[in-house]
């Protein structure tokens, strides 16, 4: 008979578990303290000197004979040289002495001292240099076995994790600092090649070319920038980015990259469209460099590239670093999206030389039409250095118009209007006018030496 008040308790304490769930445990904090004594031994100071020469200054407001008189005797003078100093930080990467930092920390020194975190100091050569992607590999001969620095996967990080940095701030050694990835895949226009981590872990000048950690211990970045106006925002190379060149690093010194010869811009959401494509994504040829591996490949001007050799290139900056990333010589297929209908090529990827390099050209998004246009006469293309007889000049662009807003200037040369060859004035004047009110034109555009893709929608 003890029975049905039992089975009533369980019951009612069942209620009230469904009713009041137990709370989720929070997750763990990492042990700093420990991740911190482990991980200092392989983080370096670097200090550099380097030879500058001063001239004498100019002093402002009026000129008296006396500075009439100095001015005319230092001139021709030899300059007054005076030693710059300089501060950043660096990791062990290899028991031997190999230290990853960055390129700018090194850059134009006449000597480069490394102090261990054991207080001994070492003067440093530099062995490799990849300015491109500012990193620097030097070697110091210690003569023991030294700490390393164990290289994680940037590509597994995620955005929300805690993340350590470790390095010199104004001359602080060893100092540690915490916070979270706050983002990844930044663009910040410090070079080609932009991938950068955020994060909120203090980074402030001489923590340049220092690790940043993830909970692992492992280096997942090197710490490389900072936004001097705000607090909570810095910037790492991700670790893959400098595992991908290292051993070139060290047996040439410098970095060969992969070259397909292509200028591409941003796809915007006008242009999507007006090619047909159902989202904005992938890098859009705007000029195919003649005699390159693209042009061999078959890769047009207005192709769309969706892919390359199996990754997603779901933005523009993304192919430059793919393409940078592949090793001359390798045979990659493309997935290219023409004239509504996506296509597979094969190319052979070049070699990269220092003058030549995968190009942004800008792309504008716009509305129609407030130009006026001319015809490329013999006397215009002297002028202008054009070709006669080729596109319709832009002279005039009105401020209030969409043009305007479209980022058009005078002096553009307009080639094609929605893939339609633009041989005159007159032939430009005939596509708009079949366009219907609020249509979107797409028009390809000759700006100096630079082919570029806008869009001017129709009132």
């Amino acid at each position: 008979m003890r029975v049905q008040p039992i089975f009533a308790a369980l019951l009612l304490l069942a209620v009230a578990t469904l009713a009041f769930p137990r709370p989720t445990p929070a997750a763990t904090v990492p042990d700093f303290v420990v991740l911190a004594k482990d991980l200092k031994p392989a983080v370096v100071n670097i200090s550099t000197s380097k030879t500058v020469r001063l001239r004498r200054p100019v002093l402002p407001g009026p000129r008296s004979p006396q500075q009439d008189f100095f001015d005319r005797f230092f001139q021709g003078q030899p300059q007054t040289p005076r030693k710059e100093r300089s501060l950043g930080s660096g990791f062990v990467i290899s028991a031997d002495g190999y230290i990853l930092t960055n390129d700018h920390v090194v850059d134009g020194a006449d000597e480069i001292k490394v102090r261990l975190s054991d207080g001994r100091n070492f003067t440093a050569t530099v062995k490799g240099l990849d300015p491109k992607l500012d990193l620097a590999l030097l070697k110091i001969e210690a003569g023991d076995k030294l700490p390393v620095a164990r290289l994680g996967d940037s590509g597994a990080l995620k955005v929300g994790e805690w993340v350590m940095a470790i390095g010199n701030p104004f001359g602080l050694e060893q100092t540690v600092t915490v916070g979270i990835v706050s983002a990844k895949g930044r663009v910040i226009g410090a070079g080609p090649y932009d991938d950068f981590i955020q994060t909120d872990a203090s980074i402030n000048p001489g923590n340049s070319g220092g690790p940043l950690f993830n909970t692992a211990g492992e280096v997942v970045g090197i710490n490389t920038a900072i936004v001097a106006s705000g607090q909570g925002i810095g910037f790492a190379i991700p670790i893959n980015a400098a595992k991908s060149i290292l051993t070139q690093l060290k047996e040439t010194g410098h970095v060969s990259r992969g070259w397909l010869g292509v200028s591409v811009q941003l796809v915007t959401e006008d242009l999507a469209e007006s090619f047909g494509l159902k989202e904005p994504k992938g890098a859009l040829v705007a000029e195919v460099i003649a005699d390159s591996p693209a042009e061999k490949a078959g890769i047009k001007r207005g192709d769309i590239i969706l892919t390359f050799d199996g990754h997603e290139v779901d933005a523009i900056n993304d192919l430059p670093r793919l393409v940078a990333a592949t090793p001359a010589g390798k045979e990659v297929r493309l997935s290219v999206f023409r004239n509504g209908k996506t296509i597979e090529v094969t190319a052979t990827v070049g070699k990269l030389q220092e003058e030549r390099e995968e190009t942004e050209t800008a792309g504008a998004s716009s509305d129609r039409l407030g130009l006026n246009v001319a015809d490329v006469t013999p006397e215009v293309a002297q002028r202008y250095g054009l070709q006669a007889g080729k596109g319709a000049l832009i002279t005039g662009v009105d401020p209030a118009g969409p043009a305007a807003a479209s980022n058009l200037h005078p002096g553009d040369l307009i080639l094609e209007v929605n893939g339609r060859e633009t041989r005159s004035a007159t032939a430009f004047r005939a596509e708009v006018e079949k366009t219907k009110p609020g249509e979107v034109l797409r028009l390809l555009i000759q700006r100096g030496d630079a082919l570029l893709y806008t869009t001017v929608k129709g009132k």
